[in-house]
């Protein structure tokens, strides 16, 4: 018996995957098992480095050119059969777009139980998860009582923990022989931005606040001061203001970052769904009464082309005197 961790990538190791393994690595040691991971894609070179001191025995390392991006059909395959082969008693991923797919499908395969989009997991005579419902007002915590019991980690809420510097041992293998259905033939980046909204440490979104799309480069301006994702709020984007893989909310992207900055937001219980598992949430509105100042840290009331500006003045140029 084993606890196994999925490590995700796109080209590169996401630092959701070494979330994903600290948080195995919890779990592995609160239960007394053994603690490996899969990581499944093209060549990952020298990145492997990055899983010294993270507690991994075993890395299961399916490297393929074919592997090199997301398909359905053999990523499944692969997961499914090593859970069988390890006697996997949990198995973890990361609840990204491409991790909630996969952990749903493999569970799904196996027949088994999945809890989606945990803050935080952890072993008591069975792996138990805390995830957010009722659009994040509250947090259940959730028994798996069958094996393997399945959860999908939220990322940037789990810290990455390392003891040492020991490597795991690597199992290579290639691409399964299974038939996929799918083929890629195109990748195109979108003007999402340089940094994936759903991993990025820092984001500063804008609403229906922002009076129109022309307000965007304001908050890009602090994005780049702070090195944050640019988000928006579901009216922006119904408003045809940004393109919707900027959207935050509950039929958004959820965020849970260190920093959450909302520009001429109302803070509504649907965008409040999207980001409410943020550390520090930073708002900025004319209107007083608008209800983001209820779950604020910090609140701002006054034009947000005048504050924006101040703030990123003031990152810019740091501290006077």
């Amino acid at each position: 018996m084993s606890v196994l961790a999925i490590l995700e990538q796109r080209g590169t190791l996401k630092p959701c995957a070494l979330e994903t393994a600290s948080a195995a690595n919890r779990v592995a040691r609160g239960a007394g098992l053994a603690f490996d991971a899969v990581y499944i894609g093209a060549d990952p070179g020298d990145q492997l480095s990055q899983l010294a001191g993270l507690g991994v025995r075993r890395l299961f390392c399916y490297a393929d050119p074919a592997l090199a991006h997301y398909t359905n059909d053999r990523y499944i395959s692969i997961v499914a059969d090593l859970v069988r082969e390890t006697g996997a008693t949990v198995l973890l991923g990361s609840a990204t777009a491409l991790g909630k797919e996969l952990c749903a499908s493999v569970a799904a395969r196996l027949d088994v139980d999945l809890v989606q989009d945990c803050v935080e997991v952890w072993w008591d005579g069975g792996l138990m998860a805390r995830k957010p419902i009722y659009a994040g007002k509250a947090l259940a915590e959730v028994r798996i009582v069958h094996t393997p019991a399945l959860a999908s980690l939220r990322p940037n809420v789990t810290p990455i923990e390392r003891d040492g510097g020991a490597m795991p041992e690597i199992v290579m293998r290639g691409a399964p022989g299974v038939p996929c259905r799918t083929e890629l033939k195109e990748s195109v980046m979108t003007a999402a931005g340089a940094i994936e909204l759903t991993e990025a440490k820092r984001v500063v979104s804008g609403g229906r606040g922002i009076g129109g799309p022309e307000a965007w480069p304001v908050l890009q301006a602090l994005c780049d001061a702070i090195g944050a994702a640019l988000g928006a709020s579901r009216a922006a984007v119904d408003a045809k203001w940004i393109e919707p893989s900027h959207q935050v909310g509950q039929t958004g992207k959820v965020v849970s970052p260190d920093l959450y900055v909302a520009c001429g937001i109302s803070g509504a219980i649907q965008h409040q769904a999207g980001m409410r598992t943020s550390r520090i949430v930073v708002a900025i509105n004319k209107d007083a009464n608008a209800p983001v100042f209820k779950i604020c840290d910090y609140g701002i009331v006054g034009d947000l082309f005048e504050v924006v500006p101040l703030l990123t003045q003031a990152v810019t140029e740091g501290p006077k005197g």
